[in-house]
């Protein structure tokens, strides 16, 4: 399965680029799932007193959450010892592409792995463009030139479709393949 990251600093657009993907491979007719890599030690989906999380306190490892128009599976597990295998796993069946956002320590040398970095400053684009390869573009506000890079700068809140197309054609021959086995 085609797995494309978004990576950059806090605050630097990464969830708005993976919404501009999302949006636009939808529009293809893609199948599309993302994974949000969350760093916060403590933190949960789940609400503190709701009936999901007493289940969990009463000690399921799996919750499922089933709502009219949405299931929910809560795994209570040690994600540290995750690698990329395993979270495609959790997808893969019902999907097209996985986008991911975050896992940068993850997915940082991985050359198997397209990277859209999103920036802030022109200094990110050069210290990034060592850490992350490959790099298929850099998005981020219209206020950040960078001159000289052959990598595409795009801003997502002006031109998401070019953005889309660069993605598109990086993962559409390998989801066209897909679908025929």
């Amino acid at each position: 399965m085609p797995i494309i990251a978004v990576v950059g600093s806090k605050q630097s657009g990464k969830t708005t680029t993976v919404e501009a993907i999302v949006r636009g491979l939808n529009e293809k007719g893609y199948r599309v799932a993302t994974a949000k890599h969350i760093p916060e030690a403590d933190f949960t989906i789940d609400t503190k007193g709701k009936d999901t999380w007493r289940h969990a306190q009463a000690g399921a490892k799996t919750i499922l959450s089933v709502a009219p128009n949405e299931l929910t599976i809560i795994k209570k597990v040690n994600t540290t010892r995750y690698d990329l295998n395993t979270l495609v796993e959790q997808c893969e069946k019902e999907t097209d592409i996985l986008i991911l956002e975050g896992f940068r320590k993850l997915v940082a040398k991985n050359l198997s792995i397209p990277k859209v970095v999103t920036l802030k400053t022109v200094k990110e684009a050069s210290e990034t463009s060592k850490y992350f390869k490959p790099i298929l573009a850099f998005a981020g506000s219209a206020k950040v030139e960078i001159k000289g890079l052959k990598t595409p700068k795009i801003d997502v809140l002006k031109e998401p479709q070019k953005l889309v197309e660069i993605v598109d054609k990086k993962v559409e021959p390998i989801i066209k393949k897909r679908r025929t086995l």
